[in-house]
């Protein structure tokens, strides 16, 4: 990689952006109360000076205020996998809010025992709870495994997202052992005093952490995704299961960004067998919604249990958890959206998209990867693909990836800021992913010279 050329083809394509994007470098510049200038600081993780600012969004595409059009392949990092405001659970959130009225009440709707059923078919967990994040899913499913298990400790991957959880932001360092991820902002505590690190794909080392006999459940996402898409070797997931269930210790799949496997998540397209199972974003169509299911066994245990405050301040829910409107939306976009014919149509696209990627890649002879894990696929500045969280972050080139999201984004294509994810939804069409393929060659051609 001639590293002079990527420098002036960064700098064009952020003159360039700066130049289409007059309004929404204005309306970042005049945001003097907002903390980061944002509604959100991650929203600072864009290539380029400033964000663009949204406009209006429908299905696939997006339009920012400086009246520019976008494929959207970046789909709220999963949050807006059904599309932007699905026409089914528009008419939903419509019918509660304005029709029937009420977002949120103390009282359950009819609504909730359709999803809970419903999520049961596809995911197996027999008993569901429901939260507006996954990461309050996260929070509260340790908790239920703490207070079941007696023990003090999560064991999460290295470079793993569960969301802002405390007991996840830990990788393992230099010497194998635990250690806080950089950045970890205001930490309660040291993290080591509350979670266990092992690689993904690494069996010897998640045995001798559990071995401690301190570890209450194994939070972890079935492939890692955040740091790039990892996957499984094969029998690993099963090794998994098997340690866990030998030092008595809890399973908890995190499938928020591993729904896109199919209906069911890398839970069902694999077999897997977790004892809980957390999941957000993508469930409530664009309203935040977010649940966790439990085996009929584990809540049995829970629900028996006197000393446990399930109801009132002990630490799991809050006010707006299961609200009339995020249920609502829940149940339209599983019984209408995301069925199993958008999962097959998202799919044949991410594996076009795959294909066409690897394409340019293997024309230009670059030592990068492509990986896909259901209508989800991202590609690598290293090869083979990584096979740790470790080695995910050690192959990050933010030049590299800076230049090319500038590139993309200025002709029309938005990736994930976070990473050079793509994910699919019902509305992509084939046209939208060849337009990817088209640009990503360019891109190529030019950093080739």
């Amino acid at each position: 990689m001639d590293r002079a050329r990527l420098r002036h083809l960064l700098a064009r394509e952020s003159a360039e952006a700066e130049a289409r994007n007059p309004r929404s470098q204005t309306a970042y510049a005049r945001a003097d109360h907002l903390f980061g200038r944002v509604p959100m600081t991650w929203m600072n993780k864009t290539a380029g000076a400033f964000p663009r600012y949204l406009a209006t969004a429908r299905g696939a595409r997006v339009t920012d205020i400086d009246g520019h059009e976008y494929v959207d392949f970046c789909l709220g990092d999963t949050g807006a996998m059904t599309g932007h405001s699905p026409a089914a659970v528009t008419a939903a959130v419509q019918h509660r809010f304005a029709e029937l009225g009420g977002a949120t009440a103390m009282l359950p709707t009819e609504d909730a025992e359709w999803v809970g059923a419903e999520l049961t078919r596809r995911f197996g967990l027999t008993r569901w709870s429901f939260s507006l994040t996954a990461t309050d899913a996260n929070r509260w499913a340790i908790r239920l495994a703490r207070a079941v298990t007696g023990r003090p400790k999560i064991l999460v991957n290295s470079y793993c997202y569960h969301g802002s959880v405390d007991e996840s932001l830990i990788v393992t360092g230099p010497d194998g052992a635990g250690t806080a991820r950089p950045g970890n902002v205001g930490a309660p505590c040291d993290v080591t005093l509350t979670s266990r690190v092992a690689e993904f794909n690494d069996l010897d080392q998640l045995e001798r952490e559990l071995a401690h006999g301190d570890v209450a459940a194994v939070l972890m996402e079935p492939a890692l995704t955040n740091i790039g898409i990892v996957l499984p070797e094969p029998g690993y997931l099963d090794g998994v299961r098997e340690l866990t269930r030998r030092h008595g210790t809890l399973l908890i799949n995190d499938e928020t960004h591993t729904f896109s496997a199919g209906p069911g998540g890398c839970t069902a397209a694999w077999g897997l067998e977790p004892d809980v199972l957390t999941i957000g974003k993508a469930i409530g169509g664009g309203i935040p919604a977010g649940a966790y299911g439990l085996s009929a066994e584990l809540a049995d245990r829970l629900l028996g249990r006197d000393d446990l405050d399930l109801v009132d301040m002990g630490g799991v829910g809050g006010t707006l958890a299961g609200n009339a409107l995020s249920v609502a939306a829940m149940r339209a976009t599983l019984e209408h959206v995301l069925d199993d014919g958008a999962f097959a149509h998202m799919h044949q696209l991410a594996e076009r998209f795959e294909a066409g990627v690897g394409a340019g890649i293997e024309k230009h002879a670059l030592p990068w990867s492509v990986s896909r894990l259901g209508a989800r696929t991202e590609y690598r500045f290293s090869s083979p693909a990584p096979r740790t969280g470790t080695e995910a972050a050690a192959g990050g080139d933010t030049e590299l990836e800076d230049f090319l999201h500038l590139y993309l984004a200025n002709r029309g294509i938005l990736l994930t800021p976070f990473h050079n994810m793509a994910l699919m939804c019902p509305d992509t069409t084939e046209q939208d992913v060849d337009r990817h393929i088209e640009l990503f060659a360019a891109a190529l051609a030019e950093l080739a010279g």
